[in-house]
């Protein structure tokens, strides 16, 4: 259970603080809430803690896995992917709705090689500009790191 103030990481979405904890009453049902406010922009959303897990809602990966991130965004390769365009997106969406940052960070990796050598549709484009927020926002706070010092290892200029 995360606790007010705790920064945690909501797939698809980045990096939040948990602003409170509250009772809702949603459709008749009663139920606790997790009120993130995300680092990036001012959007908020309501997480109900009973879906926390299961929705991906985690602790930020610490410094070291960080660390052990920024340095295979380094190195050439990433895993292997499909040539099917529609299954290669498919693979990469349920990679991002896990949101475990080693995966977030493979799929920011292949699509900035895809784009390089073929280029994006324009699902893939906002696929990787989502994940790439998304882990530079983690990279970020986790390492110290601004996103200015950390965008050129996702693909950014």
């Amino acid at each position: 259970m995360f606790t007010v103030g705790d920064l945690v990481c909501y797939p698809m979405h980045g990096v939040g603080s948990v602003e409170a904890i509250e009772e809702q009453t949603v459709l008749g049902e009663t139920a606790q809430y997790y009120r993130l406010r995300f680092l990036n922009g001012r959007m908020t959303a309501m997480i109900p803690i009973t879906s926390a897990d299961r929705v991906g809602l985690r602790d930020l990966a610490d410094k070291k896995t960080c660390e052990d991130v920024i340095r295979f965004l380094s190195e050439d390769g990433c895993l292997a992917e499909s040539d099917n365009w529609n299954q290669r997106y498919r693979d990469n969406l349920e990679r991002l709705h896990v949101g475990k940052v080693q995966d977030v960070a493979n799929v920011v990796k292949c699509l900035v090689k895809r784009d390089r050598e073929k280029g994006l549709s324009a699902g893939e484009r906002k696929m990787y500009l989502t994940a790439r927020q998304v882990l530079l926002g983690e990279l970020s706070v986790a390492t110290g790191r601004t996103e200015e010092e950390l965008l050129p290892l996702v693909g950014g200029a």
